[in-house]
């Protein structure tokens, strides 16, 4: 056998050239809707994470906020106030409680 002969046995099946521009025209359509698909999924995304940056920017303001307040709380002028509306009264004498093996004693 030949180059030339087996090239002659091979035959291609023949496309009509109307089911050939179909089938291109059904497939650029095709991945045109996947492609508007596709990018309107990414602006989504895109606009999510700037509304979620812009969420986080806030939050971390007001916990900024809420860390100063609650320092001023906590300051020690308020808690002498809180003791003395609370009505605690300063101790002379401090009582101790000794344990002696099973018993226990308080000495005065």
């Amino acid at each position: 056998m030949t180059k030339h002969s087996l090239v002659n046995r091979i035959t291609f099946p023949r496309i009509d050239l109307r089911v050939f521009w179909l089938l291109s025209i059904l497939l650029t359509i095709t991945c045109l809707v996947f492609y508007i698909f596709q990018v309107n999924a990414e602006v989504s995304e895109r606009y999510l994470t700037e509304e979620y940056q812009k969420r986080i920017t806030e939050i971390s303001k007001e916990n900024q906020g809420l860390e100063i307040s609650s320092a001023q709380v906590n300051s020690l002028d308020n808690l002498t106030l809180l003791l003395e509306e609370l009505d605690f009264e300063k101790t002379d004498k401090i009582h101790y409680i000794q344990v002696l093996d099973t018993q226990v004693v308080v000495y005065e």
